[in-house]
């Protein structure tokens, strides 16, 4: 596509996209398609409470695992605001796969319902 440095004119960069279009649709040509993962699950305030509740955590061991300050984590528990989508992406993570990521953030679970600090 680059020739020198440069791009090719528009022209030609739709020519060539148009003769791609007509050997796909021939099935001459076939076309890379990707697949993209689903967004996270939306979460409610009760939910962010029951998943710290069944881990055993207070909020503010709770905020420093997800990485978040504790306000925060309260105002996602109250309702007030609401998760990102990566914050959303980290719980759906740790309610799924909750051994992993106690492991990685240095918490470790001696009973399947109480989380306790690993020892270094």
């Amino acid at each position: 596509m680059m020739r020198n440095g440069r791009r090719k004119p528009l022209f030609e960069r739709l020519k060539t996209s148009l003769n791609e279009g007509i050997r796909f649709a021939r099935g001459e040509m076939n076309l890379r398609t990707t697949t993209l993962p689903q967004y996270p699950p939306p979460v409610a305030p009760g939910d962010v409470v029951q998943l710290r509740q069944r881990l055993g955590m207070s909020q503010s061991v709770f905020a420093r695992t997800l990485n978040v300050s504790p306000k925060t984590l309260q105002s996602w528990e109250y309702g007030t605001r609401r998760p990102s989508q990566a914050a959303l992406r980290l719980l759906q993570v740790l309610s799924t796969r909750t051994d992993a990521v106690l492991s990685v953030v240095g918490l470790a679970t001696d009973r399947p319902d109480r989380v306790t600090q690993s020892k270094r």
